[in-house]
């Protein structure tokens, strides 16, 4: 089968009610385009028959391809295996729950013909969060900017097109605690953003929690800076200087009037203090050990279980044999 022009990534999570709707709207916008396409559904683990539709779908349009995980290894992931089994010479990544319009794809490809090589969906309106979490998401794209090694356009997220080029570097990334975000930025190219406004869920839940976004938004900051780990170096040093501050009060006020009987509260706050202090300092510091032990494990990012319509005609050497169980 000739490569396309056109690969669009979508990673499904338990998400067999959104397929037949996102199709419908999908293979026209794709074919309004002109040029050659595939569609590449990344199963991550459904537990639902998301797989029995991707696949039903397959079998009328032949340009429908699927790559299904033995497990659920989450959407991060999911994303580097579909640019691993994309084959077009523009790669285009969305969700499967029609919050992303994919009548957007055509405004991508007209700046992609234009000469940019990233394309990505800048959210405009946030009115449908709640007022807590757009305010934890602009605290974050605030903290990026200071601290993080590169700055993300703010509302940018997976919504997106992506070169030949930057789907190349993309694929030779390896790292297991994978923040895509950052990773688009940190390869660099010619980029700009499409304004568009999220539409609702169709059907089914957000699979993203609260406490889920938290720990994104602490990968994301961790993958790309060492700030965390640099902020108790500097704490350190304050506390060393406020303890010999603190020395020094205490003796000339002995000196000058002699000594106190020790308040036992102060001195259980203090050991609770320091000892919060400690702990914190340990946790990070523990975080970032654990990203190094699952790193040098050198497993693979992901397990295949089976490859359905134009997936199962990569190469091999994308996926370890012994890794890919089964093809459709």
């Amino acid at each position: 089968m000739a490569s396309p022009k056109i690969s669009v990534i979508i990673p499904v999570h338990n998400e067999s009610a959104n397929i037949g709707p996102l199709c419908e709207r999908l293979f026209p916008v794709l074919e309004k385009i002109g040029l050659s396409w595939e569609v590449v559904f990344v199963d991550d683990g459904s537990r639902d028959n998301t797989l029995d539709v991707i696949r039903a779908t397959a079998q009328r349009e032949a340009r429908v391809g699927a790559v299904s995980f033995s497990r659920n290894f989450g959407k991060e992931i999911a994303i580097a295996a579909g640019l691993d089994h994309a084959r077009g010479d523009a790669v285009v990544i969305m969700d499967a729950d029609l919050q992303h319009p994919p009548e957007m794809i055509e405004a991508f490809v007209e700046r992609w013909q234009a000469g940019y090589d990233m394309v990505y969906g800048q959210r405009t309106d946030r009115s449908d969060e709640t007022r807590t979490k757009r305010g934890f998401a602009h605290l974050f794209y605030r903290l990026f900017a200071r601290f993080g090694e590169i700055s993300l356009p703010e509302g940018a997220g997976d919504f997106r097109l992506i070169d030949r080029k930057g789907v190349e570097v993309l694929r030779t990334l390896g790292e297991k605690a994978r923040f895509s975000k950052g990773l688009y930025a940190w390869i660099g190219f010619k980029g700009t953003g499409v304004p568009f406004v999220v539409e609702e869920r169709q059907f089914g839940t957000s699979k993203w929690s609260f406490r889920k976004l938290f720990r994104f938004a602490f990968d994301g900051i961790a993958a790309f800076s060492t700030v965390p780990l640099r902020i108790w170096t500097y704490l350190g040093f304050l506390i060393s200087f406020l303890s010999i501050a603190t020395a020094i009060y205490f003796m000339i006020r002995t000196i000058l009037f002699g000594t106190d009987l020790p308040g036992f509260p102060s001195l259980i706050v203090s050991i609770m203090f320091f000892s919060g202090i400690q702990l914190m300092s340990l946790g990070i510091i523990g975080e970032y050990v654990g990203r190094i032990f699952a790193e040098v494990k050198r497993r693979p990012l992901y397990v295949v279980a089976e490859r359905i319509g134009g997936a199962a005609e990569v190469s091999s050497h994308l996926v370890p044999d012994n890794y890919m169980l089964r093809q459709a």
